[in-house]
Order: structure tokens, then C-alpha cells, then sequence
């Protein structure tokens, strides 16, 4: 099948459990992390289905879970934060922020020496992991790719991620997919059919975990993906919310 001919997904049934991407599922993708507006209602709209589903909602996103509650308030969803470092276990809950790895520290150094803002990039530092942006400079993400993936040449725990507009580097050991795994094993999640929403390339762990586990995963835009169905936009992933409500199964 060609990669952009994936069919739009089943509607939402009241036995999944359902793990969202934050920038580019649920809000379009600004230049700055902190410029994302809300569409009116989407919060209101995630409360809702959170109730349908019993509590089987979760944002699983790059970002910190305090961003994400901050923009969602007075919602604090179940969910994972920069790649599976931190990680909420049921709505309400405290976040528990993984012990950070030394290497982070290291690279950290590396990039301060580096000095990437004299060359036009923007360090987002997550604390357990750290960030490039080029999204104003778009032209510089062969700089961007390349300086980090210098840095990190004898730091064999820190893996390299690219995602849209952005190079970002975390630990091994942590994932969207672990996030998918580590949920599903705790209730409100466990014994659900897990369906994962992304659309960048560092979602495609959630899906293809999603899939092993017994569910799906739903590619938002255009590209090549693991997951078996696809929404357009951020518009149509509110469109796939809404619904007619939560429906069964048949």
C-alpha cells in the first residue's frame, strides 16, 4: 500500500486505551515550544473522552508533563514526558521524573563549549535530556544533526532522535514504546486494546508498540509509518475525538 493510502481509523471505541501525542496530534506545531495555542473546547473534549474511556487517556509526548498540564489546565492527565524520562501513572497523579544519567550532564557541557546560539540553533535543555531546535533556521538542520551527533561520538547510554525541526538526545534505555508497555501494565490501562496518535517520526515507538501489543497506531499527516491508519491534520484528530461520543465495539 502506498504510504500515504493508509485508511482513516476505526471511531473510538469505550474498550481502547488511548495515548496521545501533544505538538503536531493534539495542537499545530509553532516555531517556539511555548507558543502552542489550544484550539477552544480541546480541552474540554480531551475531559470528556478521559470519562468515556475510565480514565484510559494518556499524553505521551516529548515535552515535560507541567508544559503539557499548564496548556491543558485544569486537566493533569495520565501520561509520559521527554520520551518516557518522566512519567505520571493515573490523571491527578504526581509525575516521577527519572534519576537523570550522567552522560546528559556531560553533553550538556559539550554543547555550553559548542556554543550552538552563536550558530543560529536553540538549546531547549529537559534537564534528562536536551534539545536543538532549528525551526526559524531550517536550512541548519544538517548543522544541527551533525554538531550533535559529534558530541555524543564516546557516550554510549544517549541515543539521537530527529524529529520535526528538532535534534534531541536522551537515554538508551527510554522510549514512546516503553511509556505504551510501562501504562498498559497499570490500571486504568491494562486489559485495553492500546491505540497510539502521533505524527513525527519519534512517535513511531508508541504505534509500533501499540501493534505489537494488540492495538494500532494512527499516523496525523503525510510520511511513511508503522501504524495502520492515518488522520490529515490536528484538525481531523479533534474531528476523531468528537465523534458521536465513544462507541462499542461490535
Amino acid at each position: 500500500m502506498h504510504p500515504n493510502k493508509i485508511p482513516e481509523p476505526p471511531p473510538l471505541a469505550r474498550d481502547i486505551a488511548l495515548f496521545l501525542d501533544f505538538d503536531g496530534t493534539l495542537v499545530e506545531i509553532a516555531e517556539r515550544p511555548q507558543d502552542v495555542r489550544l484550539a477552544p473546547g480541546l480541552a474540554g473534549l480531551l475531559s470528556r473522552r478521559h470519562d468515556d474511556l475510565d480514565g484510559a487517556l494518556a499524553v505521551v509526548s516529548g515535552r515535560r508533563l507541567g508544559e503539557i498540564d499548564a496548556f491543558l489546565s485544569p486537566l493533569r492527565l495520565a501520561g509520559s514526558g521527554m520520551h518516557g524520562l518522566e512519567f505520571r501513572k493515573a490523571a491527578g497523579a504526581p509525575a516521577i521524573l527519572r534519576e537523570a544519567d550522567p552522560e546528559v550532564a556531560e553533553l550538556r557541557e559539550r554543547l555550553k563549549r559548542a556554543d550552538p546560539h552563536a550558530r543560529g540553533l536553540v538549546i531547549e535543555d529537559k534537564g534528562a535530556g536536551l534539545v536543538l531546535h532549528y525551526r526559524h533556521r531550517p536550512e541548519l538542520a544538517g548543522l544541527a544533526r551533525d554538531l550533535m551527533a559529534g558530541l555524543l561520538e564516546d557516550l554510549p547510554g544517549l541515543h539521537l532522535l530527529e524529529g520535526k525541526m528538532i535534534v534531541e538526545v536522551k537515554p538508551k534505555h527510554t522510549s514512546k514504546g516503553t511509556s505504551v508497555e510501562m501504562l498498559l501494565s497499570l490500571p486504568p490501562f491494562a486489559g485495553r486494546q492500546p491505540v497510539f496518535i502521533g505524527d513525527d517520526v519519534t512517535d513511531e515507538d508508541g504505534m509500533a508498540a501499540a501493534d505489537r501489543l494488540g492495538g494500532f497506531g494512527i499516523k496525523v499527516g503525510e510520511g511513511e509509518s508503522v501504524a495502520r491508519y492515518r488522520l490529515a491534520d490536528v484538525a481531523a484528530v479533534h474531528s476523531w475525538l468528537a465523534g458521536k461520543g465513544a462507541h462499542d465495539k461490535d
